[in-house]
C-alpha cells in the first residue's frame, strides 16, 4: 500500500527521485501511465498485470472499456528505478501532467500518483471542502 506525499524535483534529463519508502515494492519493475485528472500513474509491475488482466477479460464490445484501455495502453511505458531511485518520465507523460520542475508524488493505495505541483495544490483546493464534507452516502460502510 502506498502512503503519503513527497514533493521531489525533477531533473533537467527527465528524471524523477522517488521516495526510498516505496522502492522496494517498485524494484521488480513499475509501469508508468497518463492517470485521470491530469496526473501520471505508476503502477508495481504486479499490479498493472492485474489491472491488464481485469482489462483483458471485460468486453471489448464495451466502448468504454475500449477507449480506457487505448489511452491507458498506448502511453504506458516500463520503467525500473535506477541506483538512485530514479525513473525517467518520457516527453509525452512530462508533457500531459505539466511537469517541469516542482512535482508531488502521492501515495494513493495500490498506486503512486505524480502530479504538477501547481495541479496538485489546485486539485486540493477544490476537493478537500468535499473531503470534509462527505457522508456515508459517499463511501458506505468504508468508515
Amino acid at each position: 500500500m502506498f502512503l503519503g506525499t513527497h514533493a521531489p524535483r525533477l531533473d533537467d534529463k527527465g528524471r524523477l527521485i522517488l521516495p526510498a519508502k516505496y522502492r522496494e515494492e517498485l524494484a521488480d519493475g513499475l509501469v508508468l501511465t497518463k492517470g485521470q485528472d491530469g496526473c501520471l500513474y505508476v503502477f508495481p509491475a504486479g499490479e498493472f498485470g492485474r489491472i491488464t488482466e481485469a482489462l483483458r477479460t471485460a468486453p471489448v464490445t464495451a466502448k468504454a472499456v475500449r477507449d480506457y484501455s487505448r489511452v491507458l495502453f498506448a502511453s504506458a511505458s516500463d520503467e525500473e528505478l535506477d541506483r538512485q531511485g530514479r525513473i525517467t518520465i518520457p516527453p509525452g507523460l512530462r508533457e500531459y501532467a505539466g511537469l517541469d520542475r516542482d512535482c508531488v508524488v502521492i501515495g494513493a493505495n495500490t498506486r503512486l500518483e505524480i502530479w504538477a505541483a501547481s495541479a496538485w495544490a489546485s486539485y486540493l483546493e477544490q476537493q478537500e471542502p468535499a473531503f470534509s464534507a462527505a457522508s456515508e452516502e459517499v463511501l458506505p460502510g468504508v468508515l
